[in-house]
């Protein structure tokens, strides 16, 4: 199956259904089919951070943030996948860039319910 747009759309339909590892695997097929496109990366990175793949999610958000360093959502994705994965010197600046970049007040209080579980004072002011 190449069509991508029914590659996506059967990935949606998973996902909201609640089986985002199935959903995983059309977004994947879509993905190597538009590796640049990130809309589906998008979907694939949520479809593996949902599915808890969080080496995939983090993968594909990498390519995202390759693809586009301004893209704030997918800095948000990548900061909430590394903090699953326990990583949470890594998971500040993300989020800092993820509040900077979407200016979202929920980002912000993100960043400061971190900040202030692992002991850092300095605010993100938007």
């Amino acid at each position: 199956m190449t069509d991508v747009f029914e590659l996506v759309r059967l990935g949606r339909e998973f996902r909201a259904a609640g089986d985002p590892s199935n959903a995983a695997r059309f977004l994947a097929e879509a993905a190597e089919a538009v590796p640049a496109d990130r809309a589906v990366l998008t979907e694939l990175a949520l479809a593996h951070f949902q599915s808890a793949s969080l080496g995939n999610a983090e993968r594909v958000l990498r390519v995202l943030v390759g693809l586009d360093p301004s893209d704030g959502y997918a800095r948000l994705l990548l900061g909430r996948t590394l903090s699953r994965q326990g990583r949470p010197g890594e998971v500040l600046p993300e989020l800092r860039l993820a509040a900077a970049l979407s200016r979202d007040p929920e980002v912000v209080a993100e960043v400061e319910r971190v900040e202030a579980r692992v002991g850092v004072r300095v605010r993100v002011r938007v």
